[in-house]
């Protein structure tokens, strides 16, 4: 919820001429990136691009943490609701997209606020990408049905022999990455890394002010994964997906499907796997997303870090963009 008093305090101090018009929120899955969102929205007078993989996709509320009709109806929200569970949405796709967003929204007067948590998303928008070859159904269909017979770790045997540079740094287990590299690979003759070392990206879009949300107690966030998995868990996560399978066009290898919590409640359906054993599934795999969503911001010497666990932590958030809180 918007602290409303907070917001009008700050309104009737602060010039707004010398605030940032593009500014970029991230940080780890659970750290108050949607309290924080709006209560800066809302401050900045922005309108919000949501910079997740997850929220694209229509009928996935629960486990994506969607935020509220009250709450996009109260601060513009875009990105979100945009594909079918059954379609794919790719970074090059959403860069494009975004890009095209925040100059609307920048023509219409008002402050852009980039909100998420999938890095290949920011790094999409702020680096560009390389032209990669396109999907192809048919080889992908052909390497996932070798997956099936061999195992993943064959696949990720047979990657290494024909891209080293890729196949070093994916887990013998990472099903999706080690499948695009064998299907670029199989469709263009060249190596997944021969794109990425060639590839002569378009500018990218550079934010004003990137604020990251981490916290100094890891032990915090764990609490908080597990809170809010729960909080999913009791909203009704397996019934959602229940009704997402009951469609009949929708399978495990669908990207949407892949999405953190997705996945585990698809699996423990398969299997009728008990709710405590999907809940100790779930929470481990969100800690784990967790984990790589830190390495990757660790990695950029630009953003401002913001102790999300801190006590004053919104006030801190306005305080970064500029704001006398």
């Amino acid at each position: 919820m918007i602290d409303g008093e907070l917001v009008s305090a700050t309104l009737d101090r602060m010039s707004t001429d010398a605030l940032p018009a593009l500014v970029a929120l991230a940080g780890p899955t659970a750290s108050g990136k949607s309290a924080a969102a709006l209560l800066l929205a809302e401050t900045l007078d922005a309108e919000i691009v949501s910079v997740d993989s997850a929220l694209v996709y229509r009928g996935m509320d629960i486990g994506t943490a969607k935020p509220t009709a009250e709450e996009r109806a109260r601060i513009p929200h875009h990105l979100i609701d945009i594909r079918d569970p059954a379609q794919a949405y790719s970074a090059a796709e959403f860069a494009a997209d975004a890009q095209a967003l925040v100059r609307a929204i920048r023509e219409r007067g008002r402050r852009v606020l980039l909100v998420g948590g999938t890095m290949l998303y920011f790094k999409a928008l702020f680096e560009g990408l390389a032209t990669m070859p396109a999907a192809d159904a048919e080889v992908r269909a052909a390497i996932a049905a070798e997956a099936a017979h061999a195992g993943w770790p064959a696949l990720h045997a047979q990657l290494a022999a024909v891209d080293r540079v890729t196949a070093a740094r994916l887990a013998p287990h990472d099903a999706q990455r080690i499948q695009r590299a064998l299907e670029v690979w199989r469709v263009s003759g060249q190596p997944l890394s021969h794109f990425h070392a060639q590839a002569q990206a378009a500018p990218g879009l550079r934010p004003d002010l990137f604020l990251s949300l981490e916290p100094e107690d890891r032990g915090w966030l764990h609490t908080r994964i597990a809170q809010r998995f729960d909080a999913m868990l009791a909203a009704g996560l397996l019934d959602e997906v229940r009704q997402l399978r009951a469609r009949g066009d929708l399978h495990a290898e669908l990207p949407s499907m892949r999405c953190v919590g997705y996945r585990q409640a698809w699996e423990a359906l398969d299997h009728d796997e008990p709710v405590a054993a999907l809940r100790e599934r779930g929470i481990a795999a969100t800690r784990q997303l967790a984990k790589r969503q830190l390495t990757w911001l660790r990695g950029l010497p630009e953003r401002r870090v913001i102790a999300c666990d801190a006590p004053d932590a919104l006030q801190r958030v306005l305080r970064a963009a500029g704001v006398a809180a």
